[in-house]
């Protein structure tokens, strides 16, 4: 079986570096995995996706990076007559545009695709104006698309309502943004301080509007206590505006902007607290890796899936989507050291690559053997874990 994945660059996205790992995993286990990029830039290059082979247009318009979706279809299809893939894998909500496109192009030809949906359908941050035409762009990816992954259970009540396809065209994978190593590694101790040192918070996010991230600093500024601290890992076209809040609501000295760095994640044992103040999401990695490490977690409600991630609060704080004054309470009531350590490994080792990305394959078989059999296949089963 050949997959093929496509994606824009190696630019920092939790889409994008759980893409790469499932290439990676997928070659080492014999797998025909080529991966597809429009562009070659990004700071992932040297990081997941160091010495990963991939396949890149030879010549690039100018300016790509402002139309990467559109240099993408026009240059895609080429790749996919040349490759002839068995399979091709979307991996989330930004490449589905170019699933369509490809269906429309190539028409019969066009392999299966298997989309992953990696943000929330339901946006209720949006206008209703907006909401109704993309309730209809969902439909129309219904019809384009021949089977959804969704990442965690609740998602496929949401799939099948927004999409309109039957349960059997949707897999429920939770998403392997972890390895066992990995969460070994983050579990690792880290000293015990003092607590007159003051509480240190994290966030790892691109600094863009969907992540809410001028929430996170309002809600730092009203809940926190003297020595308490706000690292924020990322970069991205906010940055500036974040930095002029911070100064402007008195925090500048506390909040510090680390910018884009290497794994990230291996750093979160180092903090008490991660925050998560997005509009919107689907099953943030981000989450996950906090309850690797084994640390506080304070987030918005902004998927379906989150009140299962946190085990419905067991696990982490969940605050309404806008509630700055409910984030602000939430941070004010964080206590250190306080996860419970057990159910936070096992929550997390549900995400491991070792489990999901073999689940990708068994799908995509099943996806096969539909378009081979011209009949309906038979709905994968999901795996089932115990839960603590």
């Amino acid at each position: 079986m050949r997959v093929l994945t496509f994606l824009h660059s190696f630019e920092p996205g939790g889409v994008e570096r759980i893409a790469l790992r499932l290439v990676r995993h997928w070659r080492a286990s014999g797998v025909d995995a080529p991966l597809f990029l429009g562009r070659t830039d990004g700071a992932m290059a040297r990081d997941v996706g160091d010495d990963l082979d991939f396949i890149t247009p030879r010549r690039r318009w100018p300016g790509i990076a402002h139309w990467e979706t559109i240099w993408m279809i026009a240059t895609l299809p080429r790749i996919v007559r040349a490759l002839r893939p068995d399979i091709l894998f979307c991996a989330g909500n930004t490449y589905t545009v170019v699933a369509v496109m490809l269906k429309l192009v190539l028409g019969r030809d066009c392999p299966p695709i298997v989309a992953k949906i990696s943000n929330n359908l339901d946006r209720t941050d949006a206008s209703w104006l907006y909401r109704l035409f993309y309730g209809l762009w969902l439909r129309i990816q219904g019809l384009a698309i021949d089977h959804f992954v969704g990442m965690e259970k609740p998602m496929r009540a949401e799939i099948v309502q927004g999409v309109r396809v039957s349960p059997a065209r949707v897999a429920i994978i939770p998403d392997p943004a972890l390895s066992e190593a990995q969460i070994l590694s983050l579990r690792e101790p880290v000293a015990v301080r003092a607590p007159e040192e003051g509480r240190r918070f994290v966030t790892i996010a691109r600094l863009a509007a969907q992540k809410n991230l001028a929430l996170m600093l309002c809600g730092f500024a009203g809940g926190c206590r003297p020595g308490d601290t706000l690292t924020l890992f990322g970069d991205g076209p906010e940055r500036a505006m974040l930095e002029a809040l911070a100064m402007q609501l008195g925090i500048a000295d506390r909040v510090v902007f680390r910018g884009y760095v290497t794994n990230p994640a291996a750093l979160l044992a180092q903090y008490d607290t991660l925050l998560l103040s997005s509009h919107y999401e689907g099953v943030p990695a981000v989450i996950l890796e906090g309850l690797a490490a084994n640390i506080g977690i304070v987030a918005t409600d902004c998927s379906r899936s989150m009140a299962a991630l946190l085990q419905q609060g067991r696990l982490g704080t969940l605050v309404p989507v806008g509630d700055e004054a409910g984030f602000a309470a939430a941070i004010a009531a964080a206590r250190p050291q306080a996860q419970d350590a057990q159910r936070t490994l096992h929550q997390a080792r549900r995400f491991a690559i070792e489990n999901g990305a073999d689940h990708y394959l068994r799908v995509m078989r099943s996806v096969l053997h539909r378009r081979v059999a011209r009949a309906p296949a038979p709905l994968v089963v999901d795996p089932v874990l115990p839960l603590l």
